[in-house]
């Protein structure tokens, strides 16, 4: 499998909210994560950010989707990213407020830098996250 495919398979299973379980095949040991935005600041690894993607979607923002609106990959850089669009409801438990039922249609991009194995060794993520936190009513 090529680098930009092992990328592409980190970032559905992200995505589609299989937590580390489902996302560990396609990450080096050790992976950093890092995104300067808001409710990520104390999330410094990818396994930490895959489950932190899995809780929010399976709780706050549960039935919440996704599509790519774009991918690419700069081989000389081995860096893969994708932009996509999240789209969001909070419904469930498990925010900082109680269900708000407001919608977000929040876009974000992510970029992950692959190892010499084909396996992401840094994610990082760029995302107005205080953009989205209004649209959900949580500030």
């Amino acid at each position: 499998m090529s680098a930009f495919e092992t990328a592409t398979k980190l970032f559905h299973a992200c995505e589609k909210l299989e937590g580390w379980e489902g996302c560990k095949e396609y990450v080096a040991d050790g992976a950093t994560y890092s995104g300067h935005c808001e409710p990520l600041m104390d999330v410094k690894t990818v396994e930490e950010y895959c489950e932190w993607m899995a809780g929010i979607g399976k709780g706050p923002l549960k039935g919440c989707s996704y599509i790519v609106n774009s991918a690419s990959y700069d081989e000389a850089n081995k860096v893969a990213m994708f932009f996509g669009t999240i789209t969001g409801t909070h419904v469930g438990e498990g925010g900082p407020v109680p269900p708000t039922n407001k919608e977000t249609v929040t876009d974000y991009v992510y970029a992950f830098t692959m190892n010499d194995a084909g396996k992401v060794a840094k994610m990082r993520k760029i995302w107005n996250a205080s953009w989205t936190l209004k649209e959900l009513g949580w500030m």
